[in-house]
């Protein structure tokens, strides 16, 4: 790809089929399940340059993953210890963006459209791993009507943002029209050198697990340093959020995440690790032991847990063939897990047969067309250079 002379118009595809195993899943058993999982098609338009630019993707996962992804720790949308799949419009910006100062590098912009409001940190799906970390809502407010506005003065971005509380209740779900703008947040990132990133940002979502509100409030904060080498083979991420519930101005629960992960690839091979320790509720079960009900019957929770989770992962880019990529990769997780409230209605040993669960996955990664970009920034807070693969997700060039 010529980094001087970007395309107006660029699509891609990729999708992920990958086996699990996890000893144990539930009551002292061992589960192995596939999937093809992360099925998306992404598009950037912007035939005016930034003056004019769309941002989309298209996520499958509707179809594909029903059942929810095995991914312990993980708690959202009602799936608890599985993933649950996203909604079909992942993402759909319109921006427009006017640059100013020498170098050009200082600007305005806003943005509107479905995606991520300006909290947290990048999408886990254009991140090394295929198993998304436990603190995905705590770091992460996405898949929302979003109305962002953004200026750029140097090394400094501020953003600030309004959206719909509401967090989607199925893979077909939109945003409530009536819960529009009820929600908003603001993000600060310094950039002390091209491939360096600092951010710390706040946000305050009203009832986002009940679409119809009425439900507990959040207030978020999130910090986190991103670096990368110039030559995208490396990258490293560290990251603290925090996420506390609210009923009226009473804080009623807080959770909390810390997490670091880095890649590097050499030639063909490449490797990624990663720590996490994480606050979640542990919400009543339905009969189906990895769902929870939407909206919940009441505010409170059956427990609070602390998952610490070790992952590692290595892969390897297959010689291309045209413009289609390929990925074979392992991953393999240990997690531990203990209550942090008591007394508690959730004893984890009694529930997975253990405190210590193990998880295997195997897997091939699939793309085509052009790689996938970063996720959850806009106009002028796009931070790195805009053709800039994400570190340990090098598919090869087009």
């Amino acid at each position: 790809m010529n980094a001087t002379a970007p395309k107006s118009f660029e699509i891609g595809a990729q999708a992920i089929g990958v086996l699990t195993r996890e000893s144990p899943a539930v009551g002292g058993r061992e589960i192995t399940e596939g999937y093809l999982t992360q099925p998306a098609m992404m598009v950037q338009l912007d035939p005016w340059g930034e003056l004019l630019s769309l941002k989309g993707t298209l996520n499958l996962e509707g179809i594909t993953l029903k059942r929810g992804e095995l991914n312990s720790g993980i708690v959202g949308e009602g799936y608890i210890d599985r993933r649950h799949p996203h909604t079909y419009l992942h993402e759909l910006v319109l921006s427009s963006a006017k640059r100013f100062g020498t170098g050009a590098t200082s600007g305005v912009s806003i943005s509107v459209g479905k995606g991520f409001s300006p909290f947290g940190t990048d999408d886990p799906m254009a991140r090394p791993f295929e198993k998304y970390p436990v603190n995905h809502h705590l770091a992460q407010i996405l898949e929302r009507a979003v109305a962002i506005g953004a200026l750029r003065a140097g090394p400094w971005i501020l953003e600030a943002g309004a959206f719909n509380g509401d967090e989607p209740t199925g893979p077909g779900g939109t945003p409530n029209r009536d819960r529009y703008w009820d929600s908003w947040s603001g993000r600060v990132t310094f950039i002390p050198w091209r491939q360096a990133e600092l951010q710390t940002s706040y946000a305050r979502v009203k009832s986002p697990e009940n679409p119809d509100g009425g439900g507990a409030d959040q207030r978020k904060q999130s910090a986190s340093v991103r670096l990368e080498d110039p030559q995208h083979t490396g990258y490293a991420l560290f990251e603290w959020a925090r996420t506390g519930d609210y009923i009226g101005s009473a804080r009623s629960f807080t959770f909390t995440s810390l997490l670091a992960e880095t890649s590097a690839s050499y030639d063909r091979l490449s490797g990624a690790f990663r720590v996490e320790r994480t606050e979640r509720p542990d919400e009543p079960r339905l009969v189906d032991v990895f769902r929870t009900q939407i909206p919940s019957t009441d505010l409170s929770i059956a427990g609070r847990s602390r998952w610490t989770i070790v992952t590692a992962r290595v892969a390897v880019s297959l010689p291309n063939a045209g413009a289609v990529s390929a990925e074979p990769f392992a991953e393999v997780a240990r997690a531990h897990v203990g209550e942090t409230l008591y007394p508690s209605g959730f004893d984890p040993r009694q529930f997975y047969g253990s405190d210590r669960i193990w998880s295997f996955s195997i897997g091939l990664k699939v793309a085509v067309g052009m790689s996938h970009m970063r996720m959850g920034r806009y106009g002028v807070a796009i931070a790195g250079e805009r053709d800039a693969k994400m570190g340990g997700m090098n598919m090869g060039e087009m």
